[in-house]
């Protein structure tokens, strides 16, 4: 065979170059039926499991946690100038409206004119607010990134870290089984930080874009909980990566084993899953809901449906009220409720939906009640089944009631006069006169 081309080695991408660039044969000036003096195949192949699981590791940190968002960078992007213009505007017409109402109730003195100040001061604060909304956004997002890099390449305390360190000098680390299980666990977790790459990023563009909008409201003279709910699930799926982290604590007790780190990188996806799809309910505990029973459709391995479970706990869909525990947002509902904090904030009164369970939710829990309604009405027919039984033993075995002596007191029971004589019947009470009524005539 001619040697291998160097060159053209060269031109290929990483493991594959590592293999072409590799010793495949045996020595070189030795005889056909010895072994080769490289590494042996074991040791090839197991290098490049440590190279595909290196690059798996570092293709999740970065879909999981990414250095750039889909977000505008700049207040003068395309995509977010006209939302910026429309927010300005929106916020100039709202405080134009205050001082109109203002001026025609301005005999009320002061509080009209604190009103005035108010909603001055806060509409400066919306229309600054817009213009560095992007610029905050990216910051964050890459100080956030920074910040789970760090975490999970400081030292083998992480759960990332652990794997690196256990497939160089792990117990098993030479254990093909255990070597094929990280391999597709780490597999699994690409899936899950392609998902939660998706949800971010996509979830990121549209509260920024928004932003102009929800800020405006504080134009009306201070009204902050469109902003505060805006806040809360735009910095939620900024730091929805740092999930992870919750799994570090048990990293020490894992290290030097692979098998376990898998155990903790399956909990980890599972709690990723349960954070990301809960904490956006618009598409949440539908798509939570579909790919659990998926699961639990094409396997019966219990530590499989524990899993799924654990990552997609059974929940009821509600329309407006809560009804227990267990009850989350439908999409609909959560997205009329995040309307109404909004419109609220623009003083528009909203409708608010009749509380009532979805009907899949309600024949769900009917169905998971039925068995706890049986059992609770069996417990209570056996519990007076019980009392009936010791109130007839107790009236059995009390003995016959003794006759009272001739000189003695009757009891209340007995009949006044002989045994054979009937009680005297009680005197009926005697009607009482009809009140006069009232004349209204003098």
């Amino acid at each position: 065979m001619p040697d291998k081309d160097p060159d053209n080695c060269r031109q290929l991408d990483e493991p594959a170059r590592s293999v072409c660039e590799g010793d495949t044969g045996g020595d070189g000036g030795g005889g056909g039926g010895g072994v080769g003096g490289g590494d042996g195949i074991t040791d090839g192949a197991s290098g490049h499991v440590k190279d595909l699981a290196n690059y798996l590791i570092k293709k999740i940190e970065e879909l999981v946690a990414p250095n750039d968002a889909w977000a505008p960078e700049k207040a003068d992007s395309g995509l977010y100038e006209p939302f910026l213009w429309l927010g300005q505007h929106l916020a100039i017409s709202i405080f134009v409206c205050v001082v109109v109402v203002c001026a025609l109730t301005a005999w009320q003195g002061a509080p009209r004119l604190r009103q005035i100040g108010a909603s001055t001061g806060w509409a400066l604060v919306a229309v600054a607010g817009m213009a560095s909304v992007p610029g905050a956004v990216m910051l964050l997002n890459e100080a956030v990134s920074a910040a789970f890099t760090a975490a999970f390449d400081s030292n083998t305390e992480t759960l990332f870290g652990a794997i690196r360190e256990d497939l160089e000098s792990g117990a098993d680390s030479g254990n093909p089984l255990a070597i094929l299980l990280i391999i597709s666990a780490l597999v699994v977790g690409l899936a899950f930080a392609s998902l939660v790459f998706m949800t971010r990023q996509l979830g990121i563009l549209a509260f920024v874009c928004m932003a102009p909008l929800v800020l405006a409201s504080l134009a009306r003279g201070g009204d902050t909980s469109a902003v505060r709910a805006w806040a809360g699930r735009l910095l939620g799926l900024m730091f929805a990566p740092f999930a992870l982290l919750l799994v570090a604590p048990f990293v020490k007790f894992a290290q030097g084993s692979l098998v376990v780190d898998t155990v903790l990188l399956v909990a980890a996806d599972a709690l990723m899953l349960r954070m990301i799809f809960h904490g956006v309910p618009y598409i949440g505990p539908r798509v939570a809901g579909a790919a659990r029973s998926l699961v639990e459709s094409r396997t019966d391995h219990p530590l499989a449906r524990a899993v799924v479970r654990t990552g997609a706990p059974a929940v009821y869909e509600r329309e407006t009220v809560p009804r227990g525990p267990r009850t989350v947002d439908t999409p609909g509902r959560a997205a009329w409720h995040d309307g109404g904090v909004l419109l609220g904030a623009y003083g528009v009164q909203h409708r608010q939906r009749p509380g009532r369970l979805t009907t899949t939710s309600a024949i769900a829990q009917a169905g998971h009640d039925a068995v706890r309604r049986a059992q609770i009405t069996q417990a209570r027919r056996e519990a007076q089944a019980a009392a009936s039984r010791s109130a007839s033993n107790r009236r059995g075995t009390g003995g016959p009631t003794p006759a009272p002596a001739p000189n003695g007191p009757v009891p209340p029971s007995a009949p006044q006069g002989g045994p054979g004589t009937a009680p005297s019947p009680r005197p009926a009470p005697s009607p009482r006169p009809p009140r006069p009524r009232r004349s209204n005539n003098p």
